[in-house]
């Protein structure tokens, strides 16, 4: 329903799809402009391609610090059971970015199996809050700080990769919202 003033009130608007069109035009807008000054950064050839040892070693800690946090999502799910419905959708995104981050650039199909390098160390599991507002709350926050690294990341990664990073980046940054809401 429009108001007289011609705004639609929020009220009316599915909060999904104002969070999806408030993550995804950003970073369509950020994608776009690609203009560049003709500097290189760090870390590219003289052709102004990354390095592949520098493209890989980014691609590696990103599927690292998407393991890590799939861990987390783990170990809360573990302490918590009672946010199964919650945390299940967006666990399972976590687990999509690890195995994108893995699959170093290849497609896998959908039946095959999970990398063995997505599997957690045998690091002890991250601490859980014994609340559950505060284990959303340490979750929301592990999510942004990947979103902000995954960030700073997109200035030293070729195209297909900085596409992926802001992607996953973006994806982290509404679990954040839906962490937050409680």
């Amino acid at each position: 329903m429009i108001t007289g003033r011609g705004t639609v009130p929020l009220s009316n608007i599915p909060r999904r799809r104002a969070v999806r069109a408030a993550l995804v035009l950003p970073a369509a807008a950020g994608l776009l402009g690609g203009c560049s000054d003709g500097t290189r950064p760090q870390g590219t050839s003289a052709k102004g391609s990354p390095s592949a040892d520098a493209s890989v070693a980014l691609r590696r800690r990103a599927a690292r610090d998407s393991a890590a946090l799939l861990a987390r999502y783990d170990a809360t799910l573990a302490a918590h059971p009672d946010l199964g419905a919650r945390l299940r959708p967006l666990r399972a995104e976590v687990a999509g970015h690890a195995e994108a981050f893995a699959s170093n650039g290849r497609t896998a199909s959908p039946s095959a199996a999970p990398s063995p390098s997505l599997s957690p160390s045998p690091s002890a599991p991250p601490s859980v809050p014994a609340r559950a507002g505060d284990a959303l709350s340490a979750l929301a926050a592990a999510e942004r700080a990947l979103c902000d690294a995954r960030a700073a990341a997109l200035l030293d990664a070729p195209p297909e990769l900085a596409r992926l990073l802001a992607s996953v980046a973006a994806c982290g940054a509404g679990h954040v919202l839906l962490l937050k809401e409680h």
